[in-house]
Formats: C-alpha cells, structure tokens, sequence
C-alpha cells in the first residue's frame, strides 16, 4: 500500500513540473531547435553570398576557401551560444573557458599565427602570384604555391623551398616578373694598357649582333666604369625581355672570354708582388 502511494505521489509530482516547468522549457526547447534550423540555413545562404560577391571582386581561390571555412565556424560557434542560452544554459563560464582556450592556443602557436597573418596579407594585396619568380629571404625560384602558412618556390634546379608568409611579408622581397621588360649589366676588366676603344667597339658589336637585344627603352650602354686596382673596369648595360636574361647574359660572357685574347685585350686577374730584400 505505502508502495503504491509512494509512486502516486511521484508521479503527480512529475505531472505537476510537467504542467509548468516542463511545459515552459518544452516551449524554450522546441524555440531553440527552431532557430537552430533557421539559423544553420540563414548561414548557408550568407556564406554562398559572400562567395559570390568574392568571385566578382577575384580574389585568390585559396584564399576564398579560407574566409568561407572561417566564416561558417564563426557564425556557427555564435548560433550554437545563442540556442545553449535559449534552454537556460549558463554562458559565462562557458565562454570564459573558451576564451581561456583561445588565448593559450594563440600563445602556443605564436609563430604560426604569424605565418597565417601573413598568408592572408599575401592572398589579399598579391605582391606576387603563382608564375612569378621571386627573390626573398636568401632564396630565390618560381613562385608555384600560395598557401595560407607558407608560400612554395621551384628553384631553376628543381627545388622546393618552403617560405614563411610571416618571414616573407615582413622582409625585404625582389620581385622579377612584375616589370615587362629587365636590364641586364656586366662589368668586364681589360688590363693597363690594352686599347680601351677597340674593347668597346668589340662589346658593342656583339650587342648589335644579338637581336633579342632592346634599344628600348635605353640604347645599350657602354662606358668606362672604374681605374681598380688590377684593371680597367667596362660597365654594360642592356635592356631585354625578361625571358632572355639569363641566355644573353651567359652568351656575352662567353663572346667576351672568346674573342677578347683576338682583339688583344688581356684579362687581368689579381695579381701580388712580393720583393725579397735580402741584407746581412
């Protein structure tokens, strides 16, 4: 009997909360899932939004993967505190440990957030893109990766060199595709006494002899440069398409090598003397 009346009374007990507490949290329960779905949809149609207005203003691919990606993870963290709050979940503690979270984490991966900082900063003011040849941080190659961490190099010898977007955005960077036309400049020593205008009139004949050599925008200049030490110094300097540069560069040096001992033009090189001053 007392066992009879003991589940009687738990069970108005659970009619009673259910009439009101059950029921007013029933309401903010079945409120909650409601926004939730609204909301996990209004987040779909935003992020596609922003897609599109992305690919009208052409921003890099990679880069529009990384604003869609953060973007959906930031509207859904802020969803899911709004509908935790609706039930009658207390945020703040909750909120202060993620900010705790956030915190450690950005200490931890200090230098890493350096390089997605800078990533960033590359994929939006694009001081270079991919094909580009670049000069930073003692490496030079092709620019064949823009990642959001690190940008990847092809080297002339084929090979890969991972560079720090934090390194790179915040260094000194030479950039040698951004320019249509480059000028390529030698400095070639004849020795002391060698006739200086039949040496420049050798130079200029092998510039004139080279089609892939520009009058634009500067004619070919040649011009005595400098008295060294050892030798008489000859600046040239030449305009070409970027393409050429290193085939007429290697090519003059050759001519020079080759021709110059028929023009008797001697190639110095450092020399020392020494005197022995033998006294007792």
């Amino acid at each position: 009997m007392d066992q009879i009346e003991n589940i009687t009374s738990k069970t108005e007990v659970i009619v009673k909360w259910l009439s009101t507490s059950g029921l007013e949290y029933g309401i903010k329960l079945l409120g909650a899932i409601i926004v939730l779905i609204i909301g996990l949809w209004a987040i779909k149609f935003f992020t596609k939004r922003v897609l599109v207005l992305m690919d009208k203003t052409d921003v890099n691919s990679a880069l529009k993967s990384f604003i869609k990606n953060m973007l959906n993870v930031a509207l859904k963290l802020i969803l899911v505190v709004i509908v935790l709050g609706m039930v009658g979940v207390q945020m703040t503690i909750f909120i202060a440990m993620l900010t705790a979270a956030s915190l450690a984490i950005a200490m931890a991966f200090n230098g890493t957030m350096s390089n997605f900082a800078g990533g960033i900063m590359i994929l939006f003011f694009k001081p270079f893109k991919i094909g580009d040849y670049i000069d930073a941080q003692g490496h030079s190659g092709t620019v064949k990766e823009i990642q959001i961490f690190v940008t990847v190099l092809t080297t002339p010898d084929n090979k890969t060199i991972l560079l720090p977007n934090g390194a790179l955005t915040n260094g000194a960077m030479i950039n040698f595709s951004t320019q249509t036309l480059r000028r390529v400049d030698w400095v070639y020593g004849i020795g002391y006494g060698d006739d200086y205008d039949v040496a420049k009139e050798m130079l200029m004949g092998f510039i004139v002899d080279d089609n892939r050599i520009l009058n634009e925008p500067a004619e070919p200049f040649v011009a005595m440069e400098a008295l060294a030490d050892s030798s008489v110094n000859i600046v040239v300097r030449v305009w070409v398409n970027p393409a050429d540069y290193w085939g007429v560069f290697f090519d003059m040096n050759e001519k020079f090598y080759k021709n110059a001992g028929k023009h008797n033009i001697n190639i110095p090189f450092p020399q020392m003397e020494v005197h022995i001053n033998n006294t007792k």
